[in-house]
């Protein structure tokens, strides 16, 4: 008997798992913990409770997602909103209809024993960045009301080496640092960093992390379920980070290092509690921004760009 009922359980279970739909999700790049909600849906079930068979796809390049979703290759794709706006821009049919990250994470970061220690000390100094365009955009904001322009400072193309080059000394700030990354691995390297937050100086807060799809897509009943279980992956990872962590990085143990533990606890607060919600007003300030910054041509109605699935 008991062998009988176990192999009903199994053909059910058989069953289940032939009837998930598939869903792609390209990563913005390699796993780490801002995907913590996602890794966390996965290992605890909850994809597969809506009906769902995710795979997460970590990207070659890290610029491929949003081309691939526009090219209708993929579902879903985590990029960033600055970025969003700009490719909307260029014509790419791309719809935001989630939150990962709510917050900035990207910072303007010195040395706390460097010269830099306000904003207003950056005339004459070296800034690294490694993406131009809107890095340019928030420094500028950033300094605009310390009376300086983006000429007062030396702009230096570190290609990503940003930690490297504040403690070489080959620069005295950069933009674009990510404040749960890069001041932990300062921290840890014994050169402890200073941020200074573009929403806290200048530049209207944003969403760093989205979820993005096809616009000739957003009505696929697949989604409203997916961004139901990254909800409440949040919210249990919010409660439970402890345990969350574990099973993140008995998940990933390639990432079981200090810098993502310390990384794990800073990024915790940033993810969105309602991924599914939508703020219009808050989207609308961005575009004006990125339009006075010369990011963007024209200010899109947000409607055409960023949904709240029902």
């Amino acid at each position: 008997m008991r062998i009988f009922l176990a192999i009903l359980l199994f053909i059910a279970s058989l069953g289940q798992s032939l009837a998930a739909d598939k869903l792609t999700v390209y990563l913005d790049w390699f796993v780490n913990p801002d995907h913590a909600p996602l890794i966390i849906a996965k290992e605890k079930g909850f994809f597969a409770q809506k009906g769902l068979d995710v795979t997460l796809v970590p990207p070659a390049d890290p610029s491929a997602p949003p081309r691939l979703i526009a090219a209708g290759q993929g579902d879903i794709a985590i990029s960033y909103q600055p970025q969003l706006h700009v490719q909307v821009g260029e014509g790419l049919p791309l719809v935001r209809i989630g939150t990962l990250a709510e917050t900035p994470l990207n910072a303007l970061v010195s040395l706390k024993s460097g010269k830099v220690q306000s904003i207003a000390d950056l005339k004459g100094k070296k800034v690294g960045f490694s993406v131009g365009g809107f890095e340019d955009a928030v420094l500028a904001a950033m300094m605009k009301p310390h009376g300086l322009t983006l000429k007062d400072v030396e702009l230096i193309n570190i290609n990503f080496a940003l930690s490297a080059s504040l403690i070489s000394g080959n620069v005295d700030a950069v933009i674009g640092a990510f404040r749960n990354f890069e001041l932990n691995q300062l921290d840890i390297e014994g050169h402890p960093g200073l941020a200074f937050y573009p929403e806290e100086n200048g530049v209207p807060a944003y969403d760093e992390l989205i979820f993005i799809v096809k616009k000739d897509r957003v009505d696929d009943p697949r989604f409203r379920p997916f961004l139901d279980a990254i909800e409440q992956a949040t919210l249990w990872l919010t409660n439970h980070s402890d345990e969350a962590l574990k099973l993140f990085l008995k998940a990933h143990p390639d990432l079981d290092n200090e810098l993502n533990r310390r990384a794990w606890v800073d990024t915790l607060p940033r993810f969105a509690k309602r991924p599914a919600a939508l703020d219009t007003a808050r989207y609308q300030r961005f575009a004006n921004f990125m339009k006075e910054a010369g990011l963007i041509k024209n200010v899109v109605p947000v409607g055409e760009y960023a949904v709240e699935l029902k």
